[in-house]
């Protein structure tokens, strides 16, 4: 098997999708020897901050010294960026020798008449794997999406149960209420972990304190609207919250002050359990965490930011910052949806910001927007739209229409960001 045939075989895997249950998954996991009890979890859910919290734990974990696992999802820049041991991505190797492992099973399932494992599945099935062959001293664990019924959430040995901010998304899926969504990701909580929770809506706190309950888990809130004396820049940010004083963090955005504090509590848990996590190492991992696709810079004169607010809590949330941040400044837009997103409610908070929008399809995806299809939607907000052939296409129409003093900024699904970066490092490289 080559890495390329490793790839196409886990994408034919989503051919196997079926109703939400996990039992596939634990079946695959029991024969592979359930590599996840072998390890302990830092279990991260929520709709919008999961990553940037990630990234901040696992940052001051790696810090301190520990052997620290990442599984994230979506990625930006490649496929093997979703399973990291210390922010090196798994080989290609191993990736090809455990992917391996998995069809073997899988196939030993079908044969016996049992349900297979869809992509996600098997893919978590494989991190499981890796992190154990690794020997991680503990694994920074990110939904994909919803909680109670998410791949990830097979594990047994939950230190920290997190939830990042939760509002609309997925509805269909996970319920159509902010109740309903919350008390799915709420599903994550296990008997003897603590519960760290942002500040959540009334409802959404209610589902999680009610699951907390159940499971006799103690509950940690941290509170985003007490990080005083906000220091906001386009590359570092500082902040005081509580006995903290002068948090520095080198990610941007207004949410981010909030994802800092949620952070700040989840490591003040994991030091009460006994983690070595000194307010120097804290510090110090902080300052070095890195997590493009959020608000971030990614070339100058003009100044181009990208982010990846693709529903309408993190639409509101960028209008919020580029209030606080550009405010005066030109906007020049780059957006690519996909269609199953509330991409009008984007659409509604942020078009009214920019001078020109161009519109982009996601390459390489089943649930890609057209980018005509993008461009009449924005045609309700603001007229000044056009759309473009391809990501490369919308580059060149970008720099066209700015200035240097202007800020192009790409936004909408992860999934096309790093084909974009990609392309800009070509362009700025000739």
């Amino acid at each position: 098997m080559t890495y390329e045939q490793a790839k196409s075989f886990l994408e034919e895997c989503n051919q196997y999708a079926g109703e939400l249950t996990l039992q596939p998954l634990k079946e695959m996991l029991r024969r592979l020897g359930n590599p996840q009890d072998q390890l302990s979890f830092v279990h991260i859910a929520g709709t919008n901050g999961k990553g940037s919290v990630l990234a901040l734990v696992s940052t001051v974990l790696k810090e301190a010294g520990y052997r620290v696992g990442r599984y994230i999802s979506p990625t930006i820049f490649g496929y093997r960026e979703r399973i990291q041991v210390n922010e090196q991505y798994i080989s290609r190797e191993d990736l090809v020798r455990l992917t391996e492992r998995i069809r073997e099973t899988g196939q030993q399932m079908l044969a016996e008449g049992l349900w297979h494992p869809t992509m996600f599945e098997a893919e978590t099935a494989l991190a499981f794997l890796y992190f154990a062959e690794q020997q991680c001293d503990l694994v920074v664990l990110e939904t994909g999406m919803g909680g109670r019924t998410d791949a990830t959430n097979v594990i047994r040995h939950t230190v920290a149960a997190v939830l990042a901010s939760i509002s609309m998304d997925h509805m269909g899926f996970l319920g159509d209420t902010l109740a309903e969504i919350a008390d799915n990701k709420a599903g994550i909580i296990k008997p003897g972990c603590t519960v760290v929770t942002i500040k959540q809506e009334p409802e959404a706190e209610a589902a999680i304190r009610k699951q907390a309950s159940v499971c006799g888990c103690p509950v940690v809130t941290a509170d985003g609207g007490l990080a005083v004396n906000r220091k906001r820049g386009l590359f570092s940010q500082t902040f005081d919250y509580q006995e903290w004083k002068e948090v520095k963090i080198p990610l941007s955005g207004e949410y981010q002050f909030t994802n800092g504090v949620l952070a700040l509590k989840v490591l003040e848990v994991l030091k009460n359990k006994g983690y070595r996590l000194s307010e120097e190492t804290v510090r110090k991992g902080f300052q070095k965490t890195v997590w493009t696709g959020r608000f971030t810079v990614i070339a100058k004169d003009p100044c181009v930011i990208v982010d990846g607010a693709h529903n309408r809590d993190a639409a509101q949330k960028l209008a919020e910052t580029l209030d606080q941040y550009l405010k005066g400044r030109r906007l020049i837009y780059i957006m690519g949806v996909l269609a199953d997103k509330e991409y009008d409610k984007v659409i509604e908070k942020t078009a009214s910001y920019a001078s020109e929008v161009i519109t982009v399809m996601t390459p390489d995806n089943v649930r890609a927007l057209p980018a005509k299809d993008l461009a009449e939607a924005v045609k309700k907000y603001n007229p000044h739209v056009q759309a473009a052939q391809s990501i490369e296409d919308a580059v060149e129409r970008a720099y066209e229409l700015a200035g240097k003093e202007d800020v192009i900024l790409a936004f909408g699904s992860l999934s096309y960001l790093g084909e974009l970066i990609r392309v800009l490092q070509e362009r700025t490289a000739k």
